[in-house]
């Protein structure tokens, strides 16, 4: 024990000292399994965004509604305009007094690539409020449960 030492003398103290090798270990052991099960949180999940159940988005005044297809095509209030195009808009919106709120409408199989170039564009014209519209789950018997998370046309 950590109590005394190997000499019996009468004279000796017992021994103040905590013995931290067992906590050394106990400590070396979890790090050792946090290290290997750490990566595997990271790949655990899956995700399939477009149908959530929420509260219907108020509309404001200023409005925009960006749509894009499973082409890459880009909608701006359904009136097709091209990514320089949106870019050019943004810009205007960008130094309006109070800015549009911008719905982003994007089809399931849209590729992420093309939605990170138009929240990029927002980005860049100093846009800051950008939601993105959702459909609601459909219950079994037909009708729908909540709303949507932004007014659709």
């Amino acid at each position: 024990m950590a109590f005394g030492g190997l000499d019996k003398h009468k004279t000796a103290a017992p021994m103040a000292d905590i013995n931290m090798t067992p906590l050394i270990d106990v400590m070396l052991v979890l790090l050792v399994i946090f290290i290997i099960t750490a990566p595997l949180f990271t790949h655990a999940i899956r995700l399939d965004l477009p149908r959530v159940a929420a509260s219907e988005a108020r509309e404001t005044p200023q409005t925009v509604t960006l749509s894009i297809d499973a082409a890459g095509k880009i909608y701006w209030d359904d009136k097709p305009v091209t990514l320089d195009q949106m870019r050019a808009r943004f810009v205007e919106a960008g130094k309006q007094k109070q800015q549009p709120e911008i719905h982003l409408r994007a089809e399931r199989t849209t590729r992420y690539e093309v939605i990170a170039q138009v929240m990029g564009a927002a980005q860049q014209a100093g846009l800051e409020r950008i939601g993105f519209v959702t459909e609601p789950p459909a219950v079994a018997d037909g009708r729908v449960s909540g709303g949507a998370a932004a007014a659709q046309p």
